[in-house]
């Protein structure tokens, strides 16, 4: 099986746009935009992604809490998260993974580079 639906949210119109040419263009993904937390709470379900890309800090409801939130959704319980945060230090990096992301990516991001990297980290549920 190959990844192909992404749920993409970021509070940042710009990196949504760069990310969602990145993901669309040269990933050839299905991606589904929200430009908040309870924006992803509304859309994830009906969209069923396959991987969720999650901006940490964002107004209102955080990445942490926005993942939170979508795993009571039982069919969004074991999507797999990963986020993406200017904060990679190895201790964020450890608090992330220990919310329950798979991975962590550094923003900025290389536009050329992210769906490889997405594809790299994730794997067949």
């Amino acid at each position: 099986m190959e990844l192909q639906r992404i749920l993409m949210v970021d509070d940042d119109p710009d990196i949504r746009t760069v990310a969602h040419l990145s993901l669309t263009a040269v990933g050839g993904f299905t991606v589904e935009l929200c430009g908040s937390g309870s924006e992803a709470l509304e859309k994830a379900e009906a969209f069923a992604p396959e991987l969720i890309l999650l901006d940490v800090m964002m107004p209102g409801m955080d990445g942490p809490a926005t993942l939170k939130a979508l795993r009571e959704i039982p069919a969004l319980a074991e999507t797999p998260v990963v986020f993406m945060t200017a904060k990679v230090q190895p201790r964020d990096v450890a608090q992330l993974k220990a919310c329950g992301a798979l991975d962590v990516l550094a923003k900025p991001f290389d536009p050329m580079g992210l769906p490889d990297s997405l594809r790299r980290i994730w794997t067949p549920r």
